[in-house]
């Protein structure tokens, strides 16, 4: 039926399944005399097993999609891949996607691939209409592509950074809807940034004729976000959303899923990627599926969600334990935001500390982010940058609830961050006395003198 088995497989079933997919390659035929350049010929027997033995790829050169008559065993595979990654995405909560295909790139490529099909769609175009992430990979995709971003600061109501709706219909009009290559909004981001109000921009892409693309990237493991996006397609405009396979299905890094509701537009992105590809995020996400089934998926995105409403709560105890606060951001689903408001007023050097004392203490994955500081990515400068906005109020830390994650994850993250929050403030008070000590001192002489 090409749909996610609702119990997982067990592992030998699943290695007997791979290898009936792996015998029907052409290399793998007893007898096989191959002549051409690209034979699925394999030096060494450990790469061969690691592959079991599926070494065509997928797709031919005009189609990363289409059939390989010589590999029908991984033409199969990639069929049947994108078949039940597609009932998942329907089963997260996205149930009137029509088309999707796994793409051997991460999440920046691939949004570069969905740029260039419209390039030729809309010749004319040279911007893309973008709500500030600070993420350097979504922003690269664009340039790489060979369009200029057009940079949309968000807004800040309460705590939360939000899309910009009037400034992003003021710069359409301002370009000209027929210069716009596209819209290309987020859900998934760093609090204290939320997702993009992707119901209005959908709406003002369906009302000004532009394109919409969605930068998912780790948005599948989120009901909200996934709903964002089934709604948006619902009242506007989505013509693709695209999402990471490592940062959602918990493999190996080097692969996305791009998908839409135009089932012609997904094609022509599929027949724009040049020559074959690897089969291996294919092969990946396949297994792990495969091993999870559909039930075994849902159990781990429920409890996620659980271990979201803990981690809030346990961080937000020891925000008030510290005299800081648990940012309130109610519409990001997935990260969290506590403010460093004492290590900042001494300095950015005391909050970058707190990071590298994180990471040296085996955290990883916390983001320490100061205030003010400035980062050029391809000749554009962004102040602020890592914390979405030109001047937030205050530095901060983030810490995220993603697929996967444990109760042990969160109990060691927050003994260990209480520990550096300690140390932290005792090393801040004693660079302050020392420094006052020194005025002082400073204040002596110059009477002296």
């Amino acid at each position: 039926k090409g749909k996610c088995p609702e119990d997982g497989w067990d592992e030998s079933t699943i290695e007997l399944f791979l290898h009936e997919l792996a015998i029907m390659d052409s290399n793998n035929f007893l007898g096989n005399c191959g002549v051409g350049e690209r034979e699925g010929r394999v030096a060494s027997g450990l790469v061969a097993r690691r592959h079991y033995r599926l070494i065509h790829g997928i797709g031919r050169s005009g189609d990363i999609s289409a059939v390989q008559p010589k590999a029908a065993g991984s033409s199969l595979l990639n069929k049947l891949t994108n078949s039940v990654v597609l009932d998942i995405i329907k089963l997260a909560g996205v149930r009137t996607v029509t088309n999707c295909f796994v793409v051997p790139m991460a999440t920046g490529m691939s949004l570069t691939l969905c740029f260039l099909t419209l390039r030729h769609k809309r010749p004319k175009a040279k911007y893309i209409i973008w709500p500030r992430i600070d993420q350097k990979s979504c922003f690269k995709s664009m340039i790489t592509a060979g369009f200029e971003p057009v940079v949309i600061e968000n807004v800040l109501e309460g705590d939360e950074l939000r899309t910009d709706i009037e400034a992003v219909e003021a710069k359409i009009k301002a370009l000209g809807a027929e210069n716009i290559l596209c819209v290309h909004s987020t859900t998934s981001c760093f609090a204290p940034r939320v997702p993009d109000r992707l119901e209005e921009l959908a709406v003002i892409c369906a009302n000004y004729d532009i394109p919409h693309i969605v930068n998912n990237a780790y948005g599948v493991q989120s009901s909200k976000c996934m709903h964002l996006i089934q709604q948006g397609a619902r009242v506007g405009r989505i013509d693709a959303f695209v999402q990471s396979l490592d940062k959602n299905f918990m493999v190996p890094v080097g692969g996305a899923i791009i998908a839409g509701f135009n089932e012609s537009f997904i094609q022509e992105i599929s027949k724009m990627y040049p020559g074959k590809a690897s089969a291996s995020p294919s092969l990946d996400v396949l297994i792990t599926l495969l091993s999870l089934g559909a039930s075994g998926y849902k159990q781990l995105l429920k409890e996620r969600k659980e271990m979201f409403s803990y981690l809030s709560s346990e961080l937000k105890k020891l925000a008030d334990n510290h005299n800081e606060r648990l940012l309130d951001t109610p519409h990001n689903p997935i990260s969290l935001a506590m403010s460093l408001r004492n290590l900042d007023e001494n300095n950015d050097a005391a909050v970058t500390q707190l990071g590298s004392m994180l990471f040296t203490r085996q955290v990883s994955g916390a983001r320490v982010v100061p205030c003010g500081s400035v980062q050029t990515v391809n000749n554009y400068t962004f102040k602020g940058f890592m914390s979405h906005a030109n001047n937030y109020p205050c530095a901060y830390l983030n810490a995220a609830s993603a697929i996967g994650i444990k109760k042990q994850d969160v109990d060691v993250f927050l003994k260990r961050l209480d520990k550096c929050l300690k140390t932290s403030r005792k090393e801040s008070k004693k660079e302050k006395s020392v420094n006052e000590i020194s005025n002082s001192n400073t204040g002596t002489e110059q009477l002296e003198d």
